[in-house]
């Protein structure tokens, strides 16, 4: 986290932990905030990666599953970075301007991923950089959000996923009443000033509970390498793509979708409980006679109390038998709708 933009968050009572905000002093009251007004949230949690260079493009077109060569000033793009077997290593969201590309993933992945990156370089003409301290990005999110937006840029992104550039800022919309918004350290202090008199300021939580209720997964240390994309439901929120080339996977990811038949899904669920899952937990169910089912891919504190998941589960289990977590005697996954279908 940039140290000016840090100093910033404390003098407005952020309660800051290994560089990202647990809350502004009511953690429970910002949950709710979260679920039913508008919250603005600083999100430290990722990180970014810039690359940059004539052929940044090329070289990421054939890394992600997602079309980068297709990618424009006015997108972002969800993408996935998997290993030779397909199994995702990093999911991204991706955004350019005229002449960079930024990666932004969990800091948690990003130092591994970087040097990953790194070492496909070889003698393309491409550089790649942590921004991390360069580039500041807020989440705005709630009924009111595009009104807030409104007052401060002349133009705002139409649909999910569309970009708009305004000088050194990136405005994204998420869905419709979810933005994120990429800038430098000082406007960020600036933008956060004039946002946080309407909207209610909440530490990263609220916003990886917004990422779980979107069924967005965010792959992490726990659970690298533990999913084919299709299994987290990558192929379903825009994060791969084909009909494009080869990429590091591409062939494994083909064959599930094409050729196979995935056995496992990515769910919303709620677990009730004081003690939060954690990511890559093990999921049974009776259908596996003992065996693991699933593994929780996130997890985040729901507002009405317990916790809400995203879980990887054996299609058979979830359809046919009660999901428990850690243990058959373990607490209950309770599922629900997620906002897009599952084939």
């Amino acid at each position: 986290m940039n140290q000016d933009w840090q100093n910033f968050l404390t003098t407005q009572g952020a309660q800051i932990q290994d560089g990202s905000v647990q809350h502004f002093g009511d953690a429970a009251a910002e949950r709710i905030a979260a679920r039913d007004g508008t919250a603005l949230c600083d999100l430290s949690q990722f990180g970014v990666i810039k690359v940059s260079g004539e052929e940044a493009q090329g070289f990421l077109h054939n890394l992600f599953s997602s079309d980068v060569n297709a990618l424009t000033p006015q997108q972002a793009l969800p993408s996935s970075f998997n290993t030779a077997k397909g199994r995702a290593l990093a999911t991204l969201l991706i955004w350019r301007n005229p002449a960079e590309f930024f990666l932004q993933l969990p800091t948690s992945v990003l130092a591994a991923i970087q040097k990953k990156l790194t070492m496909y370089v070889l003698r393309a003409k491409v550089t790649v950089a942590n921004a991390s301290d360069d580039i500041v990005c807020l989440g705005l999110s709630g009924a009111d959000a595009t009104t807030l937006l409104q007052q401060h840029f002349p133009a705002l992104p139409q649909n999910p996923l569309d970009a708009v550039q305004h000088a050194d800022t990136t405005v994204i919309r998420l869905a419709a009443d979810r933005f994120q918004i990429n800038t430098s350290p000082s406007e960020a202090i600036v933008l956060w000033q004039k946002l946080s008199s309407a909207a209610k300021p909440v530490g990263s939580a609220c916003w990886d509970w917004l990422n779980i209720r979107a069924g967005i997964p965010v792959i992490l240390p726990q659970t690298q390498e533990a999913f084919v994309p299709q299994m987290a439901n990558l192929d379903l929120t825009g994060a791969v793509n084909f009909k494009k080339g080869c990429y590091p996977g591409q062939e494994i990811v083909a064959r599930m979708q094409y050729l196979g038949k995935n056995k496992r899904r990515m769910y919303l669920a709620h677990v009730d409980g004081d003690t939060a899952p954690q990511p890559g937990a093990e999921l049974f169910s009776m259908e596996m006679e003992g065996q693991s089912c699933g593994l929780i891919a996130n997890a985040a504190a729901a507002p009405g109390g317990g916790y809400d998941v995203l879980a990887v589960v054996q299609i058979a289990s979830h359809d046919a038998f009660p999901v428990h977590l850690g243990a058959l005697t373990g607490a209950r996954l309770q599922f629900q709708p997620l906002p897009y279908p599952i084939p």
